[in-house]
């Protein structure tokens, strides 16, 4: 079932409709049926993964309670090997296989190792970290255990962040469950106004700029170097505004119903530096990473060559976590390049811009137009199909090889370009005046008409073929 379907509009409406006529005590297990029901739409047996995901941590997380510390580690280790089994297994078995087949190969050794012939469930890498981030906060003593089956399964399952996030933390989600939540029409405008502006990120930007980057992607022998280069720039909009897109729905639907989920997206190609990029890109996967990985191996807190190492080696999990193939393992380690080579050369930098006495504006521009630029090149070994495609395209575009500009059809090309310069001009507006913390201060008549034009917009640009979300596949 998909955000962007007429299918999820009404199953939504049902939902809230019945959420604020059910006493409180029964509400938890409305949304739990919701949600499994949610996610038996795209493939009724993978929510028995779900089911012994949510089992095997409620058991190990009450088996941890009245434990020391040093006695719980059987059971994180249960949980781990649960969920990370079943995610190597669904996710990586085959990308393992495959690689290691091809050095047997030029081994000349006489061994094959077989395939795993099952489809991805949706939204694995999403609910195992959600689940996992539980069991080794309540190992570590940081969040009590909770008691309640259904509400923790609710917390694993919960509908509108299940496929593709937020990954949310057991310290924030669990409590509000056991919140008795009132019907409130600011809040419940404000959730809608959310889902509306996800709506246009997805459907007029996302969708849109996709007919062109897919036909450009899937046929990179036939374009030229600034076709490649157009379609990637389209493509870094495209990506943002389809999993941003998501996020503002999650979020929005979430708080229709009374419900905090954390920010996922703030703006990220406004950023200065590679380090401000993923403060705002994917918030809840960085900051999971950060707790979970990063500061267990020491963080910060060591020597600086093991921090780089650490930096590193957080950002080659963070590509593989993204798909199972190498191009998402280069992405992640460019990425770790880009950190390392930003603190290193950080003091270079600041005497540079004095010395050419740019103005702070200036400054703040230049940098920003350069780490939007790093992470678009970036942007085309996640969306090549391989190394190799993705060192084409590379090689292309730098040289400019071969002639013309790629247009289908003039006026989607026009509707691309307009929906982006859209997009720039309202984020560029919430960047320097917050004005997402705004819009119930202005006059009722301007907020409905400005609601009614995002809505004319959607409707005239959008694109309703019922593609799904480009993080629905990780």
């Amino acid at each position: 079932m998909l955000f962007n379907s007429m299918q999820f509009v009404l199953f939504f409406a049902a939902v809230v409709l019945l959420y604020f006529s059910l006493p409180f005590r029964f509400r938890w297990i409305l949304l739990l049926a919701a949600s499994y029901y949610f996610y038996m739409c795209w493939n009724v047996k993978y929510l028995i993964l779900i089911i012994l995901s949510t089992l095997v941590d409620y058991v190990a997380s009450r088996c941890m309670e009245s434990l020391s510390k040093p006695k719980r580690k059987k059971y994180l280790f249960a949980s781990l090997l649960t969920n990370l089994g079943l995610l190597f297994a669904f996710k990586y078995f085959n990308f393992f296989s495959s690689s290691l087949n091809q050095l047997f190969d030029s081994l000349q050794m006489p061994v094959q190792i077989p395939f795993f012939n099952v489809l991805l469930p949706v939204g694995i890498s999403f609910y195992t970290f959600q689940t996992l981030s539980y069991t080794i906060d309540v190992y570590r003593g940081k969040i009590p255990v909770e008691r309640n089956l259904g509400i923790f399964a609710l917390y694993v399952a919960f509908f509108p962040q299940l496929v593709a996030g937020p990954i949310e933390r057991a310290a924030n989600l669990l409590p509000q469950f056991r919140q008795n939540n009132l019907f409130d029409d600011q809040r419940v405008v404000s959730g809608l106004r959310l889902i509306l502006w996800g709506f246009f990120k997805k459907l007029v930007v996302a969708d849109r700029l996709a007919l062109y980057v897919d036909a450009v992607y899937s046929n990179t022998d036939i374009h030229s170097g600034l076709t490649l280069l157009i379609a990637t720039y389209f493509f870094a909009f495209q990506i943002y505004c389809d999993f941003s897109g998501y996020s503002d729905i999650a979020i929005g639907s979430a708080r229709v119903l009374g419900y905090r989920l954390m920010t996922n997206f703030d703006r990220p190609y406004f950023s200065l530096n590679i380090q401000e990029f993923w403060h705002r890109w994917h918030i809840s996967l960085s900051t999971w990473f950060k707790d979970y990985l990063y500061i267990p191996l020491g963080g910060s807190r060591v020597a600086v060559p093991r921090m780089y190492f650490n930096l590193m080696t957080v950002f080659v999990v963070s590509g593989l976590w993204h798909g199972a193939n190498w191009t998402f393992v280069f992405w992640g380690g460019l990425h770790g390049v880009y950190h390392i080579l930003s603190r290193l050369t950080l003091g270079f930098r600041d005497r540079a811009a004095q010395k050419m006495h740019f103005s702070g504006a200036w400054i703040r521009f230049s940098r920003i137009l350069i780490t939007f630029h790093l992470v678009c090149f970036s942007w085309i070994y996640f969306r090549a199909d391989s190394l190799q495609s993705a060192n084409h395209i590379v090689g292309k575009i730098f040289t400019l090889h071969g002639k013309g500009l790629y247009i289908s059809a003039l006026d989607q090309f026009v509707y691309g370009l307009l929906a982006i310069a859209i997009l720039c001009v309202l984020d560029g507006l919430q960047e320097r005046y917050r004005l997402t913390s705004r819009p119930l201060r202005f006059p009722t008549l301007v907020r409905w008409c400005g609601y009614l034009l995002l809505s004319v917009i959607i409707v005239l640009m959008g694109v309703f073929n019922g593609s799904q979300f480009i993080y629905f596949q990780f």
